[in-house]
């Protein structure tokens, strides 16, 4: 499962409304290879699953992950910051076992 704070919640809500986006769209969350670490985190808003597709809802946010990202994400919560260290989305990854120095990328 994934899950969201409260404060990455607030920040969707914003974004959603503020993108314009449809009321059926939800949270895409993924990895694919790059970043210094070997791995990177996507985040974007979609509205068209796929067929190997996982879905799961926290806070009334609904979140879809690839079978495939999956298996890097389970357990991640996904944060949102706006502190002097960093602005943006933060995933919370009990499987990385290294991480870069932005937060951006992992290895496992």
């Amino acid at each position: 499962m994934i899950t969201v704070t409260d404060r990455a919640k607030e920040k969707i809500s914003v974004l959603l409304h503020d993108e314009g986006k449809p009321a059926d769209s939800f949270v895409r969350v993924g990895v694919e290879g790059g970043g210094c670490s070997g791995l990177s985190y996507q985040l974007t808003f979609d509205t068209e699953l796929k067929e190997d597709d996982r879905i799961f809802e926290d806070k009334g946010v609904k979140i879809v992950v690839s079978k495939k990202s999956f298996l890097y994400l389970i357990g991640t919560e996904l944060d949102f910051s706006d502190g002097l260290n960093g602005k943006g989305f933060q995933f919370n990854n009990p499987n990385a076992t290294r991480t870069c120095g932005c937060g951006e990328s992992f290895s496992i």
